[in-house]
């Protein structure tokens, strides 16, 4: 029997100790991807033996690793104050998790007490598993396309079995609204951010923003200790908006100077459907002029500074 790319179901759960599969697995941990990649790489030792005649040497398997590429939508829960589902995804990337009943929840980078996942992957009647996954992720807001976020994830590959699929839930999983016109009050800047709000600022016309959490994932090859590590976090973006005449020499002052901002977005029209991205201090890079349709518009890099620490993002679902 042919078998069949589309016929690939991905299951995630928050592991309690790490390296551990939690286990109890049911049809609701499974997560509702539009694309998805895994990778399985290995990191042979050759033997190199000398023999008297040329030729290969077997490959000692060394490192085993399991990679992981996960796009999902970026929507509610369905009730503002209860976690989405990919809140679990969101933690095993160095956030924490805030819920305020019935409001919203928060995701914030984190330096300690870091969380992983165990993934369980079925390939059309095959399951691999790989356990003490961490990752890293990308927000896209890009203005009439469906916000994504997308998450890249290492973890230590373990068993491969046959295995049916089981027959997944994904009632949880909320539909997005297109980033547009009509459902995103937009691109902020020099705004302030209190209790899922944006308020002040100016508003620009825009083609909407990136986020990318810019964690370093490292596999810790340590006999005794080997595991799957964040290491370092330098979270940057990138824009594209429409800038009025004056509002383009001061950008450039702005950026000569090493001025810092606050930026924000904010996407959904719908209680329980609801996002906002906000960055403190950011520095605004590489400005250059950008040719949307015959309308010049400004795209820029932005490089997510910390000021408390732990404070250079916010990703909040209300």
């Amino acid at each position: 029997m042919p078998r069949r790319m589309r016929n690939q179901i991905v299951q995630v759960l928050i592991e309690s100790v790490y390296g551990t599969n939690p286990g109890g697995w049911a049809a609701a941990d499974c997560v509702l991807v539009s694309e998805l990649t895994m990778n399985i790489p290995r990191e042979g030792q050759s033997r190199d033996l000398i023999r008297g005649y040329i030729g290969a040497s077997e490959e000692l398997v060394g490192v085993r690793r399991a990679e992981y590429n996960l796009k999902v939508e970026l929507a509610g829960s369905g009730a503002a104050g209860t976690v989405p589902q990919w809140g679990k995804l969101m933690r095993a990337c160095a956030c924490a998790e805030t819920i305020t009943a019935s409001n919203r929840v928060e995701y914030t980078p984190i330096s300690t007490a870091l969380e992983s996942v165990t993934i369980r992957f079925f390939n059309d009647g095959v399951m691999y598993v790989a356990r003490g996954c961490m990752g890293t992720a990308k927000v896209g807001l890009t203005a009439y396309e469906r916000p994504m976020l997308e998450f890249n994830f290492k973890g230590f590959d373990v068993a491969a079995s046959v295995l049916a699929n089981i027959v997944p839930n994904f009632a949880a999983w909320q539909r997005p609204q297109v980033v547009s016109d009509a459902n995103s009050a937009g691109f902020k800047l020099g705004c302030t951010y209190t209790a899922g709000v944006l308020s002040g600022g100016t508003a620009l016309i825009s083609r909407g923003m990136t986020l990318d959490l810019g964690n370093s994932v490292q596999h810790m090859q340590l006999v005794g200790g080997e595991q799957i590590d964040i290491t370092v976090r330098e979270s940057t973006g990138t824009g594209i908006v429409e800038l009025l005449t004056t509002d383009e020499v001061q950008w450039r002052t702005d950026m000569n100077g090493n001025v810092l901002s606050n930026i924000g977005f904010a996407h959904g029209t719908v209680a329980g459907n609801k996002v906002v991205v906000f960055a403190t201090n950011v520095q605004r890079l590489n400005n250059q002029i950008s040719d949307y349709q015959g309308r010049a518009l400004t795209s820029f890099d932005m490089r997510l500074l910390p000021n408390s620490g732990n404070d250079e993002f916010k990703i909040v679902a209300l």
